[in-house]
């Protein structure tokens, strides 16, 4: 019996639902973690175990509730139900949202293991259940992730979810277990329509807006992207002025569950992946040389790291949050 069979009184009856087997160890909120954006993202929401999320698909909107539902340790089980106009299509997209494709094989082959450091392998050891999700969704990914530019984090999701509130919209009811306030991003046509003053109330400057305008007027293209390999996505989304390097790995992370594109020109990354191999802090050239070893699964080990919850020393002074609304 399904987390949603036996709570027939808290939701609708779907419109779509499937069962999804990982195949092996699997962790929903670990492997959907890195698409939020901040624990108050306004198109997801955690219920319990559940993990609710709502987007636009090409057949329209959908709400989708993810429920780990038991199963096995070898064999565990997660439950999607979907409602909403978009609710199929959504759930065509499913098993690699939740890392279907997501290949360790080669990063755990013992070979390549043994090259790695203690604490990487270690992290690996124990994170058997996190996989690299692939959203598809090439403007959901973009649009905050321009926001997050030169910016801090808190600028960045307070700005996003201002403009999620304001021209977002309300999900797809599930009824009455639909979470409070659970949006859908704006679709590209409508990010278009945003007025200048509004992006100014959000905090958002004008070469951060003037990105986001740049890059959905040719959204159609854009979402092509999907479908080629990450590295030539992220190349090709680069010839759209105001996207670098940076956010063309972090969209590319998301949309592609891609194991190895870095983000260079993190205000961070170099100095905390430095400080967590040498002890000592590193430039961008720095890090990928110290990455280089294991090239084709960068980004593998840096979420490893990550899940070490290892804190590099501060070394300098923080970003200050800074505010445009004023002026």
């Amino acid at each position: 019996m399904t987390i949603a069979e036996a709570s027939p009184r808290l939701a609708a009856a779907a419109d779509a639902a499937l069962h999804w087997y990982p195949g092996g160890p699997y962790s929903l909120a670990r492997t959907l973690g890195p698409l939020l954006r901040g624990a108050s993202d306004p198109s997801f929401s955690s219920q319990g175990n559940d993990i609710w999320n709502a987007f636009t698909t090409t057949e329209g909107p959908a709400t989708l509730r993810f429920s780990p539902a038991g199963g096995t340790a070898t064999e565990p089980l997660v439950d999607v139900q979907a409602w909403g106009p978009g609710a199929a299509a959504a759930l065509a997209t499913v098993p690699r949202l939740l890392g279907v494709d997501d290949d360790w094989s080669g990063f755990d082959e013992p070979g390549f293991s043994a090259t790695l450091p203690d604490m990487v392998r270690e992290a690996r050891r124990r994170n058997l259940s996190l996989r690299l999700p692939a959203s598809g969704r090439m403007v959901d990914q973009l649009v905050p992730i321009i926001l997050e530019q030169k910016v801090t984090v808190i600028e960045a999701r307070r700005a996003y979810r201002y403009l999620m509130h304001r021209f977002g919209s309300p999900a797809p009811q599930a009824g009455a277990a639909t979470p409070p306030g659970l949006t859908v991003a704006p679709t590209a046509a409508q990010w278009l329509q945003v007025p200048s003053w509004e992006w100014h109330r959000a905090g958002v400057g004008p070469q951060r807006s003037a990105t986001v305008m740049r890059a959905l007027r040719s959204a159609a293209a854009l979402e092509r992207l999907a479908a080629l390999p990450a590295a030539e996505a992220g190349l090709k989304m680069q010839t759209i002025p105001g996207i670098g390097v940076w956010t063309a790995a972090e969209v590319v992370q998301r949309t592609h569950g891609c194991p190895d594109s870095i983000a260079v020109g993190d205000y961070h990354l170099a100095a905390y992946v430095g400080a967590a191999f040498t002890g000592h802090r590193t430039d961008d050239d720095g890090m990928i040389r110290l990455l280089e070893p294991w090239r084709g699964h960068r980004q593998r080990v840096v979420r490893m790291i990550k899940s070490t919850g290892y804190r590099k020393p501060t070394f300098g002074p923080r970003m200050t949050i800074q505010d445009h609304r004023e002026h």
